[in-house]
């Protein structure tokens, strides 16, 4: 087959990867966007772009028609789906082939053989690949799934059949717990795949997460590029990927690649694809799934094999075939990747919207961003809070696993609160850099409230830092050498110093007329002196490009700059944006946003008041499971919340009666809108 042009049939990193190959193997590419990434950068990546609808992915993303529709209007014959959205879905694959279009994935029986776990686990018992034992039968009754659960045994695991990404899916440990599972993991498959089919198979307790990267050809070859190992996830979902894994060796992977060849070669597959395992500690593995399509992933197997996966797709796609027999593949080296999240690890892993400030990616030898992030950017609630994959290559594990903990050091996003102390936490434990983190990994390592799955709490030079630059941006500080003498000697101005829900703290800055401050912090002094700032490049910048001036006044208001700050003789980089009496400030990787109490009182609606139970982020109400008159408990789950295709469960503050319930159902809510009130007692 034959085509010219390329629609991508999706949206941020993967968008603009595709675009790259495109681009360098001569295919010009079609971007498509919703309303919320009229702006984005991977429209800005392709050569053509077609507006698909509003922002819900429903509308526009997932929209079969409104994707066909813009290949026709663009031209494109050949559609690229990336992975999520539509990638997966048979249907759009014999939509594509209908409309007379290259589908650059698999074909769609293959598509629906693996489409739903349930029918794909009895294939592959047909077929001989090892398997969990559980429960993938037509009675999706309550009744019979207890039944079967108490045959299977506990600990294990609902899962939605027609799922992916942890989404339908409960780990459950005792039998008490099963209802509670069943009707949560089948709402929220029905949401997010339009099926509440569940599966219950056996938990693998500790078991390594590891899958094999398969391409097959329509000439009939199918082979293996080796592993990755996915262990390390929360929510289900990969966190940190690697290859190869540290838990498999040649034998072992020549034996679990040969089970993922025959699982492709059993539903005539071509393309890219992944077959999924369990790695239990006796080396059993077993099959947990097949997706078909190109994996988050996929770049550490490119760093380590040196190939281009998208190129082979579209080398496939045209009738190609593969470049290379399974005797020629060769794995040299180790590869790492991290996910930068818009997520706050210390709040339960929850999404966070908004506006992006600043972002500065790293580079280097042997480091790999692979992002969609561009200067006026805002991440949106309607879609996955992953804004990034940071990835590092090395002769050997432990040089990746340096490599990637120093690019994270030297990563900058602000704006938005990532994951990012949490990956670089990760990487540092002992357990991971031994190698043996399991799927149990971040439960048994960063419980809730756990060190190390935040930032902690700023350190005494960055509050001195932040407390001059805070008063730098309030144009009150000197701009020259005389403004910071007053006929009763030097001039002193206070800040009040806050981080998040902690209680503000006075300090006090002596100001002598020069680039330099004391700053007298809990009855501490330190001395901070300031150089001239540096404007980021262009691209990642949120607001105006400063050509490098000294920042007076309020030049650090609205703009991001790099500073070289000396504290008490240590001098550092830092990274910052002020809007008026909050600065955002990243260290070494770490952001913290510092506030002036003093000069932006805190208006008493803008914390969450004892008595009030507020939206934390953009969203959907999907849930509302209590009304007036109603008595909570403290944590109580009053209303569910459907943002960035996940549930969250807002729970009452303290117990009480309620008073208001305005939360409705399908209602449509902003970040801090009231969702309901308790009683004043």
């Amino acid at each position: 087959m034959t085509f010219t042009k390329i629609l991508i049939a999706n949206r941020g990193e993967i968008a603009c990867r595709i675009a790259r190959t495109a681009r360098a193997m001569g295919y010009p590419t079609v971007a498509v966007y919703s309303d919320a990434d009229a702006g984005a950068l991977h429209v800005a990546a392709c050569d053509q772009a077609v507006r698909i609808g509003p922002p819900p992915a429903a509308d526009s993303y997932l929209s079969i028609p409104a994707l066909i529709e813009a290949a026709k209007r663009s031209g494109a014959d050949a559609v690229h789906p990336g992975y999520g959205f539509l990638s997966e879905n048979a249907d759009f694959a014999s939509a594509c082939a209908a409309a007379g279009l290259v589908f650059i994935g698999p074909p769609a029986p293959a598509i629906a053989a693996m489409g739903n776990k349930a029918a794909a686990k009895r294939r592959m018992i047909d077929a001989g690949v090892p398997c969990v034992p559980g429960y993938q039968g037509a009675d999706q009754s309550d009744a019979g799934l207890t039944r079967e659960a108490q045959r299977i045994g506990f600990p294990l695991m609902v899962k939605a059949a027609a799922g992916g990404g942890g989404r339908g899916m409960r780990l459950v440990a005792r039998a008490q717990d099963l209802a509670a599972a069943l009707t949560g993991a089948r709402s929220e498959a029905e949401r997010a795949f339009g099926s509440g089919e569940l599966i219950l198979e056996k938990a693998v307790v500790d078991a390594r997460h590891v899958e094999i990267q398969v391409f097959g050809d329509s000439h009939g070859h199918v082979i293996h590029l080796g592993e990755r190992d996915c262990s390390v996830q929360r929510r289900h979902q990969k966190v940190i990927e690697e290859a190869p894994s540290p838990a498999v060796n040649a034998a072992l992977r020549a034996t679990m690649g040969a089970a993922a060849v025959k699982a492709a070669q059993s539903i005539g597959y071509v393309g890219a694809g992944t077959v999924e395992f369990l790695l239990a500690s006796d080396t059993q593995f077993y099959f947990l799934e097949m997706n078909t399509r190109l994996q988050v992933e996929h770049p550490v197997t490119e760093l380590i094999t040196g190939l281009d996966l998208v190129a082979w797709q579209l080398r496939v796609a045209r009738g190609e075939p593969l470049p290379l027999t399974q005797e020629q593949v060769r794995l040299d080296g180790h590869a790492i990747e991290v996910r930068l999240y818009a997520e706050d690890p210390a709040q339960q892993f929850l999404p966070q919207s908004g506006e992006i400030r600043g972002w500065l990616p790293p580079c280097g030898e042997n480091i790999r961003v692979d992002h969609g992030l561009n200067a006026r950017d805002t991440v949106s609630p309607h879609y996955d809070p992953m804004l990034a994959k940071i990835m590092a290559y090395g002769a050997t594990r432990e040089d990746a696993r340096r490599r990637l903990i120093d690019a994270l050091a030297r990563t900058t996003l602000l704006g938005v609160a990532t994951n990012a102390p949490f990956l670089k936490a990760m990487l540092a434990h002992d357990v991971f850099a031994a190698g043996q983190a399991t799927t149990g990994f971040i439960g048994a390592h960063f419980p809730p409230g756990a060190p190390g799955l935040g930032a902690g709490a700023p350190s005494a030079a960055a509050r001195a830092i932040a407390a001059a630059l805070l008063l730098e941006a309030s144009g009150e500080c000197p701009n020259d050498a005389l403004a910071g003498w007053s006929s009763t000697g030097v001039a002193c101005a206070p800040v009040l110093l806050s981080v998040g829900e902690v209680k503000p703290s006075h300090v006090l800055l002596t100001l002598d007329g020069t680039d330099t401050v004391t700053v007298t912090d809990g009855g501490v002094e330190h001395v901070v002196r300031l150089d001239h700032g540096v404007a980021l490049p262009g691209h990642v910048l949120k607001g105006h490009v400063l050509k490098g001036h000294a920042l007076n006044g309020h030049a650090l208001n609205g703009h991001v700059m790099t500073r070289r700050v000396d504290v008490n003789g240590a001098a550092q980089t830092v990274t910052a944006c002020s809007d008026g009496a909050s600065l955002h400030l990243s260290i070494n990787g770490i952001t913290t946003v510092f506030h002036d109490r003093l000069r932006a009182p805190r208006a008493a609606a803008d914390g969450a008041a004892s008595h009030e139970l507020r939206a934390p982020m953009n969203g959907r109400v999907v849930r509302v499971l209590a009304k007036i008159g109603d008595a909570v408990r403290k944590g109580q789950c009053v209303v569910v919340l459907e943002a960035m295709k996940m549930q969250h469960e807002i729970s009452a503050p303290r117990d009480g009666t309620l008073a208001h319930v305005p939360a409705a159902e399908g209602q449509q809510v902003a970040t801090r809108a009231l969702l309901a009130t308790l009683a004043q007692s």
